[in-house]
């Protein structure tokens, strides 16, 4: 009886001091630092989509009681403006940063990060090494997290899934070609999907890594009409996509296409092209359909009030300050490693899906939980979600110059 007195006063006294560590500064804003590109649209969208959840939970009566104060670092575009970026938030002593986009300047970041013991919630790099930092040295890196995209890995998985359920599963286009950026992290995520494709009896019947400053790209696009592939898989990220699709569709080549384009990505790029990316197909993580009951509220609120579509950063940055709010409510603290141990534990459904982590730390993908949607430009400039399947919003279209499936 007296253990369990003992036992019951110890969890009370717990409770206790979880609330008052939470009231303690009930005066104090709550800060989130937010480190990005603000030049860029993926940037600004970062900014204001964490707004939006800022401003949901400041509505609602605060974190803990205490507003939340969102604290903007531009990380610009090269590592040394990034680790500067950080050092200015967490000299503004911030509880926790919200950002990234480039897998670079946020590995150049961490060590600032772990010194710190700053929780880093990722919404825009997907290079696995920024997660191996947790698994090889957990008590230093135990604070960062990648909430959005998919590490690469993931994506590697979805291109090859995508290969042999869409591709030559539903449309029976057996031979493929690749032409990809030469760069490492094309590589990266493209053999271990052609891999996939192969076993599965796909035929790579061309294959090709190119400069991403090739000012002209007929040339290779006639090699890959004289391959007699069906499907053409772009890897792109430096090269200027407006080009690329452009001169494909231009020259009407005999391919469909789709695949990684970061150019694809932006809201404007039907338009700013004239409408020559139809029927082409791009990686994606977010658009307007039901991917839960808080996609399409979400995503009609953040047209209406910044008055264009999100970039795929946003999601993951509104997700992210909702994310680290729940935790902080589970630990009933703001000491960061009690965060991190809440934040181990998240199930939390957001505009993309259900998110949770893995011991890594990383956003864990599949079915009911966050996955990578294959896009595919369509009339007038119309998204539409053609894989996976179960999340499709409607059917596959071929380009104007090929027969209809």
């Amino acid at each position: 009886m007296q253990k369990t007195r003992i036992k019951l006063a110890i969890g009370v006294f717990a409770a206790l001091s979880s609330s008052v560590a939470l009231a303690q500064t009930s005066d104090k804003p709550v800060k989130i630092g937010i480190a990005t590109a603000i030049q860029l649209d993926r940037g600004k969208d970062t900014v204001s989509a964490a707004q939006m959840a800022a401003d949901e939970i400041n509505a609602a009566g605060g974190l803990a009681g205490r507003k939340i104060e969102l604290v903007v670092a531009d990380e610009g575009k090269t590592t040394n403006e990034g680790v500067g970026a950080i050092n200015k938030l967490i000299s503004e002593k911030v509880d926790v940063v919200v950002g990234g986009y480039n897998s670079g300047i946020t590995l150049a970041q961490l060590p600032h990060l772990s010194r710190a013991k700053t929780i880093y919630l990722g919404v825009g790099a997907s290079a696995p090494a920024i997660q191996d930092m947790v698994e090889k040295n957990y008590a230093a890196y135990k604070y960062i997290f990648r909430v959005n995209p998919l590490s690469s890995i993931d994506i590697s998985k979805s291109i090859g899934d995508f290969i042999v359920g869409k591709v030559y599963g539903e449309r029976g286009f057996k031979k493929v070609a690749i032409v990809a950026e030469n760069a490492k992290w094309a590589r990266d995520m493209i053999e271990p999907a052609a891999e996939i494709a192969k076993a599965a009896g796909v035929e790579i019947v061309f294959e090709e890594y190119f400069d991403p400053a090739t000012p002209d790209f007929a040339p290779l696009f006639s090699k890959v009409a004289k391959s007699g592939a069906q499907y053409m898989i772009p890897m792109l990220a430096a090269t200027p996509s407006d080009l690329f699709v452009k001169q494909w569709y231009d020259m009407a080549v005999p391919v469909e296409m789709g695949g990684v384009d970061t150019g694809s990505l932006d809201a404007d790029f039907f338009q700013r092209i004239g409408g020559k990316s139809l029927s082409e197909t791009a990686i994606n993580y977010i658009t307007r359909a039901p991917l839960t009951a808080k996609t399409i509220p979400w995503w009609d609120e953040f047209v209406s009030r910044f008055g264009r579509e999100p970039q795929f950063t946003a999601p993951g940055a509104y997700d992210a300050v909702h994310v680290y709010a729940d935790a902080v409510k589970r630990a009933g603290s703001f000491a960061s490693d009690a965060v991190v141990s809440a934040l181990e534990n998240t199930r939390h459904t957001g505009v993309r899906g259900t998110i949770t982590f893995d011991k890594r730390h990383d956003l864990v993908a599949g079915p009911g939980l966050v996955n990578a949607l294959w896009i595919q430009w369509q009339e007038g400039g119309r998204r539409v979600v053609i894989w996976p399947k179960d999340l499709a919003t409607g059917p596959m279209i071929s380009a104007p110059w090929l027969k209809k499936p």
